[in-house]
């Protein structure tokens, strides 16, 4: 099947999981915000998205598509690699209007990885798996709270976020080129949509940690959201 054995049936496999894990990703951001604005309402959508049957179908789903467009990403890697044999060591200059993100595309998912495994591990083991094992679950404005107020873990999200600038800017016109949505014409254009989309996207996650992080240091209660939790 063309989906496995060729280049560009990988690509488009990667492509299309890619653009799902955007989706998510946008989902997830506009739940985050919520926060800033309403405790009350953060907290009914986290209770929405337990461990009911739907939440639990959409978690497994996600986990398959993140399985499958890293395996993948490292299967289209070691092919290319292979492909190339030993030219990799002949290239002594970097070719002109390579991206960085293009030229670091694996090493970006792989740092967008571990952060994946930090929001887990500070999120997703103390909410919905714990719900899963029959206990209370935390409640998420405290999660926040607890999380976000320590600057460590504001530092290491915000790299995280970084890396996921790069990775998603550049897999997004990708995609779309690769699915053939794109011409010679619409190619910038989908370059700036992409930016502007995703950028705003890794501002919205910011927003909700850097805005609590002065809230909770610096006593700082400008929002009638997750900040009244603070206060009270």
């Amino acid at each position: 099947m063309w989906l496995f054995n060729s280049s560009i049936g990988k690509k488009v496999v990667m492509s299309v999981t890619g653009l799902a894990l955007i989706l998510f990703l946008t989902f997830h951001m506009a739940m985050n915000c919520v926060a800033l604005f309403s405790a009350e309402g953060y907290e009914w959508i986290c209770s929405f998205l337990g461990a009911n049957w739907y939440a639990m179908v959409g978690t497994i789903g996600l986990a398959l598509l993140m399985m499958i467009h890293f395996v993948y990403a490292f299967w289209l890697t070691l092919t290319n690699k292979k492909a190339r044999g030993t030219q990799r060591y002949e290239v002594t200059a970097r070719p002109k209007g390579v991206e960085f993100a293009s030229r670091n595309m694996f090493v970006l998912g792989l740092c967008v990885c571990g952060g994946l495994v930090l929001h887990l591990v500070n999120f997703w083991s103390k909410m919905q798996l714990v719900e899963l094992m029959g206990n209370e679950p935390a409640s998420g404005v405290e999660l926040i709270r607890n999380t976000f107020s320590k600057w460590y873990f504001v530092l290491l999200y915000l790299i995280w976020l970084g890396a996921l600038w790069f990775h998603l800017t550049h897999g997004f016109w990708s995609a779309i080129q690769t699915i053939g949505w794109s011409n010679r014409k619409w190619f910038v254009r989908w370059k700036w949509i992409g930016y502007i989309c995703v950028t705003l996207l890794i501002l919205g996650f910011a927003s909700v940690l850097l805005l609590y992080f002065c809230a909770e240091g610096l006593n700082w209660y400008i929002l009638p959201g997750i900040f009244s939790g603070v206060a009270a």
